[in-house]
């Protein structure tokens, strides 16, 4: 169990938290929420000991091990991939050490006997024996292939360092775990993988993500950060929002009401409390006054942008055409033979292990890469609008962002470009600041209103949740859901998959596969995990 007692913390004069009191319990599943800079992975930086609270402490139960999802990719570089999981119990590992040092020795004295008869009793009490299956079942369970376990990390793609560290956390149960975005860049099976553990996991879990679909699967409470406090409800996410909306909406009505009653009863003593035949009920008014009141609605950190896409116009018969394409970097088959026909309507959610795949395939059909073989032909009546996953080179100037918004906008005023700006979170001051000093979730909006401003009938987009906190990917997912042209995009955000496409067409090195079905339907199909084999596995040569 963990104990938060009153502990405050303040960056200058602006408090994230004030007397912030918890209990944090095992067998269940926290999910902590809360705008972009409310202080979410903050918290957990306090609950793991790496950042002092101003005020208050956290209290662990005696003996409990916590574990934490560390975020340098780097930092084990020299490790064996296997090594590095374990040294997810450091107490463990350190006496796999000291157990291998003992063991190298060709004679032992009579203490260093007596030492290796207490490490091998410690050892087999901490499962050292199981550790290295454990580790492996682990990097399986995630995608890590088999023949990747003693490789050194240094040689991992940075995907496959990604969950390496994630197993690293989840190895030999420990009593706490504390997981900020465990789910960035998994692939399907990787995820349904970890909400599976997750379900499972007796213990307590602590865990920061921006996938809704994620948190409604694994937690059992939710820790809002908002308001400066910390307050926590029990319920998955689905659950707090709508408990959340609606004890707001009956507190609005709430004071609109007496509002109204005051306003009224106020009108009375008004007109009447000069009139000596009303004063005992201008009197009576004034006490009922006395009793009503307003409710203070504190000011939330939550804001959510604005995001509809318009096509000037709608898209003709002919949309993409695709054949034959083929793509090999550095010596690895992208993908081969390719093709694709896009009709109207289509919404294509692109999926696959290797999202450099898709990454590619969307800069060759942008003309942004040339293809090694193939042809692609678009539609006549087709404007298209491509949100790339990665965008530094669109802000690498001083321009201001209404300066920069402008440049893609017909309309030019000033006032249209700070009301569009403004509906996009950049009001004020905000929207005077220069693109190359964003943030990533602010350099995200600006693509978003980029393309907004475009009026294309065929958008494009590689990651677009990337970087944007939940109040911001649920406008953008209503945004998708309400266009009604076509859309081609890639996703790590399951409930914008499952709610937004009517297709899915996964690539892989040596073939795909194109459904016309939902997301989950997709995930659950049997023959389609069948296939999924084939895509990805060179075929045999005869």
């Amino acid at each position: 169990m963990i104990t938060v007692n009153n502990i405050t913390l303040a960056f200058g004069k602006k408090p994230l938290f004030k007397d912030v009191s918890l209990k944090f319990t095992p067998g269940n599943c926290y999910g902590i929420i809360g705008a972009n800079g409310a202080g979410k992975s903050t918290f957990l930086k306090i609950l793991a000991g790496d950042i002092e609270p101003q005020k208050g402490d956290v209290q662990i139960g005696s003996k409990m091990r916590m574990a934490v999802l560390q975020q340098d990719q780097f930092k084990f570089d020299n490790e064996k991939v296997v090594d590095t999981v374990i040294m997810g119990h450091t107490e463990l590992y350190n006496l796999m050490k000291l157990r291998d040092e003992l063991y190298s020795k060709t004679e032992f004295t009579e203490e260093e006997g007596m030492k290796m008869g207490e490490v091998e009793a410690d050892f087999a009490e901490m499962n050292g024996y199981e550790a290295e299956a454990e580790a492996g079942m682990l990097l399986s369970g995630l995608g890590v292939a088999e023949d990747l376990h003693d490789s050194l990390m240094k040689d991992l793609e940075a995907g496959d360092k990604i969950k390496v560290l994630l197993a690293q956390a989840l190895f030999g149960n420990p009593d706490i775990l504390l997981l900020d975005e465990p789910t960035n860049n998994l692939d399907i099976n990787s995820k349904n993988w970890l909400e599976e553990f997750l379900i499972n996991f007796n213990n307590t879990v602590l865990v920061v993500s921006h996938d809704r679909h994620f948190l409604n699967t694994v937690c059992t409470h939710i820790t809002d950060i908002d308001f400066g406090q910390i307050n926590m409800f029990a319920g998955n996410y689905e659950f707090w929002l709508r408990a959340s909306q609606l004890s707001l909406k009956q507190t609005k009505d709430s004071n609109k009401k007496a509002e109204d009653k005051i306003k009224e009863l106020k009108d009375f003593i008004s007109r009447f409390s000069a009139n000596a035949s009303k004063a005992k009920q201008a009197t009576a008014r004034k006490k009922m006054i006395d009793k009503l009141t307003v409710e203070n609605i504190p000011h939330t950190s939550r804001r959510f942008p604005y995001i509809e896409f318009k096509p000037d116009r709608e898209v003709g018969n002919i949309v993409l055409n695709i054949e034959n394409l083929s793509k090999t970097i550095d010596g690895e088959v992208i993908f081969k033979d390719f093709n694709l026909q896009v009709n109207p309507k289509d919404k294509i959610a692109f999926v696959g292990k290797n999202d450099v795949a898709k990454t590619v395939f969307f800069d060759i059909i942008m003309g942004e890469l040339e293809p090694d073989t193939g042809t692609i032909e678009w539609g006549q009546t087709i404007k298209s609008s491509y949100f790339p996953k990665e965008n530094s080179e669109f802000f690498n100037s001083y321009l201001p962002i209404t300066d920069w918004l402008r440049q893609y906008s017909n309309e030019s005023d000033e006032t249209y470009i700070r009301g569009f700006l403004g509906r996009m979170l950049f009001s004020g001051e905000d929207a005077l600041k220069p693109v190359n000093v964003l943030s990533g979730g602010e350099k995200v909006r600006c693509m978003l209103s980029k393309m907004m401003m475009e009026g294309a009938n065929v958008l494009v987009a590689d990651e677009p949740t990337n970087h944007l906190d939940l109040e911001s990917i649920s406008a953008l997912n209503d945004g998708l859901v309400k266009y009604d042209q076509v859309l081609l995009f890639s996703s790590h955000d399951h409930q914008l998959m499952e709610s937004t496409a009517n297709r899915i067409i996964e690539i892989g090195p040596y073939g795909f596969i194109d459904k016309m079905t939902t997301y989950d339907e997709y995930v659950k199909d049997a023959d389609i995990k069948e296939r999924r084999k084939e895509i990805y596995s060179a075929p045999v040569e005869e």
